[in-house]
């Protein structure tokens, strides 16, 4: 069983199979859960909405840096509507993107605070972003009071995520732990506690070798337990059971 910590089904890339994929395909490999993430205010509106349609499905509503430009004050009031749907979770995707650069820096730190802000008056956990920024990330992070979430599709070194943990927050890995030259990545899967580590998807993005290159979905999840079970010499049943004890923790499910 795999329970997908994060991904984007409303994303376009499925709007072809995305009835058969979540009503059939998916359960039939053995998912049993998907937290659809928001990355603006209509793909909030659309994770709400698939969540509220497929019982396996929860949501988490925010508006990740490269659409951090495009935030109002008003869109706030609309996030804390959503994050008072039943099946919401989480406020995310949140961060920061120095990567890209898709919006300014400071608009990107202005938003990331206000959302931060948000999930502590609604005692929600976050889903954290963060690209070419670590110390950064961190530091607006340790300015709020949060202390509960998880750190999506972590890429930097060992010390940093195991600080992370130590303030109590999860660790989210997919795709990239089965990339053979991502050192730093694979020696996090090896070493953090198991009760600290999430798997993820970002479908439609970062599908796992063999897969790479290729539209990712939440069956692929096998591809990543089977990698963190050899880098950590267990079985595939304890990580993929530890991982959905996580998620469950997490986020309250």
């Amino acid at each position: 069983m795999y329970f997908d910590s994060h991904a984007h089904y409303d994303d376009r890339r499925f709007n072809k199979d995305r009835a058969a994929l979540l009503e059939t395909e998916l359960p039939n490999s053995g998912v049993v859960g998907i937290v659809n993430i928001g990355a603006c205010m209509k793909t909030s509106v659309a994770s709400v909405a698939l969540a509220e349609k497929y019982p396996f499905i929860y949501a988490a509503v925010g508006v990740h840096p490269h659409n951090a430009s495009q935030l109002k004050a008003a869109d706030l009031e609309t996030l804390r509507k959503l994050a008072a749907k039943p099946k919401t979770v989480a406020i995310g995707e949140i961060g920061l993107d120095f990567h890209y650069d898709h919006s300014p820096r400071d608009v990107q730190r202005h938003w990331f605070a206000q959302q931060l802000a948000l999930a502590e008056q609604l005692d929600m956990p976050v889903v954290i972003h963060s690209r070419e920024a670590a110390q950064e990330t961190m530091a607006i992070i340790k300015e709020s009071n949060v202390r509960n979430g998880v750190i999506h599709c972590y890429s930097g070194h060992l010390p940093m995520a195991l600080e992370y943990i130590e303030m109590g927050f999860y660790i989210g890995l997919g795709g990239v732990v089965t990339y053979k030259n991502a050192e730093k990545t694979r020696e996090v899967a090896k070493q953090i506690p198991l009760e600290r580590l999430l798997i993820e998807t970002d479908a439609p993005y970062l599908a796992p070798v063999p897969f790479r290159g290729e539209r990712n979905d939440s069956a692929k999840l096998a591809a990543v337990v089977e990698t963190i079970a050899t880098l950590r010499d267990i079985s595939q049943k304890a990580v993929s059971e530890a991982t959905t004890a996580n998620v469950k923790q997490l986020f309250s499910i």
